[in-house]
C-alpha cells in the first residue's frame, strides 16, 4: 500500500535520534506478524482460580481461567476474536493456553514483539467485528488491516518507552490495591465481629469507654423512605439529579456521578418533597444487587432525588454519625446480614420494614465520628491515588497516539473507518 504523493508516513512525535531516519513503511498486519487461532479446551478442564502446575487460559474476552495444558510458551500478543470484547489485545508471557476464540500473534523477524503489542492496541480492532448477538473477528480480516512500521531500532525504542510507562501504571495499581487491602483489614478490626460488642482495635481515648450498643436501624427513629415508580414522567435532559443504583458502588460509600440522569419536577409534585436527598443521608440498594451503600456528602448537587430501587435513611445527626453507619453497613459483618435477610421470591428485594430491622452496633457519637474520619481519610488517599492512575493511563494513551502515525485505508470487504494512531507528518 503506497503513501500519498507529497506525504511521508511519520508519527507526530519521534525520539531525537530518529528524526532523520527513514519514514515508516506502510504494511498490513499480515506483513508484520503471523496470526493463528488457539486450540479448543473443554470448560470442565478450566479452573477459576490459579493453582500449582496450572497455566493461564485465554479466550475471546480475555482470561478465562487456568488449565493443566498449555499451547504456547514465550511472549505473544493475543487478540480476542469472538465475544463482546473481540478485538481486545493483551500480552501473554510464559506458558499459557490460547483457546480457539483467541488469536495468537507471532512477530516476523524484523518486528519487535513489545512494539507489535502496542501497535495492535492502537489499531482498535474491535471496529472490524461483524455480527450482533455474538460479535466476531476473523483472522483474514485482521491480516488485511493497514498499518505501518519503522526500522527495528526505532521499534525497540518505542517499546521500551511504553513498557516503562506500563511498569509505572502497574506499580500504581498495586499501590491502590495495597491501600484497599489495608482499609479492609482496618475495618475488620475497627468494627466488632458478629456476636460481639467490642472491636479488636480501639483508639486510645476510647479504650475504657465500654461496650457498643446493639440496635436495629428502626430503634434509632430515622426517616426511612424510597422512590416510587412514577418518575418516568419527570425525566429530562437537564434539571435535578436523579440517583439510581448505578450511582452506588461497592468501591466506596461516596456516590459515583460519572453517569447521571436528570428529572424536572412540577412544584406541586409531592414525590419531590418525600424523596429529596439531604446531606448525611444513607442510601441502600433494595432490589437486584442488594446492600450497596451510598453516603450523601456535600459534593452531591441539590436538589437530588432517588428512584424506587434505593432506600433513604436519615438519622438525627445529634445522635448518630451517618458516615459511621455507612461504613458499618459496608463491612463484611453487615453484608452477610444483607444477604441473609433479603425477601424471598423470584426477584431479590428488601422491603423498608426489613431495612429498619437491619442491626447496627454503635459506640458513642464521638467514637463514631473518630472511626468515620479515619476511614474517610483512607478513602481520600485511595481516591487521590486512583486519580494518579487515571492520569498515567491518559498520558500513555495520548503518547501512543503521537508515537504511531495515522494510517488510512480499509481492509478489503470492510466498511470505512476513521484513521487510527497519531497524526501523519508532512514531508
Amino acid at each position: 500500500m503506497s503513501n500519498k504523493v507529497g506525504k511521508r508516513l511519520l508519527p507526530a512525535l519521534r525520539f531525537p535520534e530518529f528524526r532523520d531516519a527513514p519514514a515508516w513503511k506502510s504494511k498490513t498486519v499480515k506483513e508484520l506478524c503471523d496470526l493463528k487461532a488457539g486450540q479448543f479446551v473443554s470448560g470442565a478442564d478450566i479452573n477459576e482460580k490459579p493453582e500449582q502446575n496450572l497455566h493461564p487460559c485465554y479466550g475471546g474476552n480475555g482470561l478465562r481461567g487456568y488449565t493443566r495444558t498449555f499451547t504456547h510458551e514465550g511472549i505473544y500478543p493475543l487478540i480476542g476474536r469472538q465475544g463482546a470484547l473481540c478485538g481486545n489485545v493483551r500480552q501473554a508471557i510464559g506458558r499459557f493456553h490460547a483457546t480457539e476464540h483467541a488469536v495468537v500473534v507471532s512477530p516476523k523477524q524484523e518486528t519487535n514483539v513489545d512494539w507489535l503489542f502496542h501497535l495492535l492496541v492502537t489499531l482498535n480492532l474491535n471496529r472490524f467485528a461483524t455480527g450482533q448477538a455474538q460479535p466476531g473477528l476473523s483472522v483474514e480480516v485482521i491480516e488485511k488491516v493497514p498499518s505501518a512500521a519503522p526500522l527495528p531500532m526505532e521499534q525497540r525504542k518505542i517499546a521500551a518507552c511504553l513498557s516503562s510507562l506500563d511498569d509505572l501504571i502497574a506499580a500504581q495499581a498495586k499501590k491502590i490495591e495495597a491501600l484497599k487491602a489495608h482499609k479492609k483489614g482496618l475495618m475488620q478490626q475497627l468494627f466488632p465481629v458478629e456476636g460481639e460488642t467490642l472491636p479488636k482495635l480501639r483508639f486510645p481515648e476510647f479504650r475504657d469507654a465500654g461496650e457498643w450498643d446493639k440496635k436495629q436501624i428502626g430503634d434509632l427513629k430515622p426517616f426511612v423512605t424510597s422512590g416510587s415508580r412514577g418518575w418516568a414522567a419527570y425525566y429530562a435532559n437537564q434539571g435535578s439529579l436523579f440517583v439510581r443504583i448505578t450511582n452506588l458502588t461497592r468501591e466506596s460509600i461516596y456516590l459515583d456521578l460519572t453517569d447521571t440522569k436528570f428529572v424536572k419536577l412540577l412544584q406541586e409534585a409531592s414525590e419531590g418533597v418525600r424523596t429529596q436527598l439531604k446531606e448525611f443521608d444513607v442510601l441502600i440498594s433494595i432490589t437486584a444487587d442488594i446492600g450497596i451503600i451510598g453516603y450523601v456528602d456535600a459534593s452531591v448537587p441539590s436538589p437530588a432525588y432517588i428512584n424506587q430501587h434505593i432506600a433513604l435513611v436519615r438519622f438525627d445527626a445529634s445522635q448518630v454519625c451517618s458516615k459511621f453507619v455507612s461504613y458499618f453497613l459496608v463491612s463484611e459483618r453487615s453484608q452477610r446480614l444483607f444477604r441473609a435477610s433479603t425477601d424471598n421470591g423470584t426477584k431479590a428485594g428488601m422491603s423498608l420494614i426489613v431495612v429498619q430491622k437491619i442491626q447496627v452496633v454503635l459506640p458513642s457519637i464521638s467514637e463514631q465520628q473518630k472511626i468515620a474520619d479515619c476511614l474517610a481519610t483512607l478513602d481520600d488517599l485511595i481516591t487521590a491515588q486512583t486519580q494518579k492512575l487515571t492520569a498515567l493511563k491518559t498520558h500513555k494513551k495520548g503518547l501512543m497516539q503521537q508515537l504511531f502515525p495515522s494510517v488510512g485505508g480499509v481492509p478489503e470487504g470492510q466498511g470505512g473507518f476513521p484513521s487510527v494512531g497519531g497524526v501523519a507528518g508532512e514531508a
